[in-house]
């Protein structure tokens, strides 16, 4: 089995996608419905709710879950990320900090409220970490 993506639901589908395309420096493949953003490891796919729910046949809104998660983004420098967001306005929910596990992380929220985290975690000798 392979974990191929994380799916948004949203009722702007342009909004997000030109977020993430302008946070993880991309582009986007898709339209005003659907979007698809490849990145290393996994993918992050963009679906408008109304077409979502006709498409699959459900009403999202009884069936969101918790909304218990967050989307986690490695990045080579979490400074430096940073630096290079914080010029675009985004509101920061915690700055770069640095975990007893070892990870630098920093985390924001996109545009419907999805709480994203860029972490980095320094390479020790010649061992690098998962999240590198």
């Amino acid at each position: 089995m392979k974990f191929t993506d994380v799916c948004l639901i949203t009722e702007n589908v342009l909004v997000l996608t030109n977020f993430y395309e302008a946070i993880l420096q991309t582009k986007a493949e898709g339209n005003d419905i659907h979007a698809e953003i490849e990145t290393i490891g996994t993918g992050l796919a963009i679906y408008s709710k109304k077409a979502a729910e006709t498409d699959m046949g459900f009403d999202f809104s009884k069936h969101w879950g918790t909304g218990n998660f967050t989307l986690g983004f490695n990045v080579h420098d979490v400074d430096v990320e940073y630096e290079r967001l914080i010029i675009t306005g985004i509101e920061f929910l915690t700055p770069p900090t640095t975990y007893p596990w070892g990870a630098r992380s920093m985390h924001f929220r996109d545009p419907d409220g999805n709480i994203i985290c860029f972490r980095s975690r320094p390479i020790v000798g010649d061992h690098h970490s998962i999240f590198n």
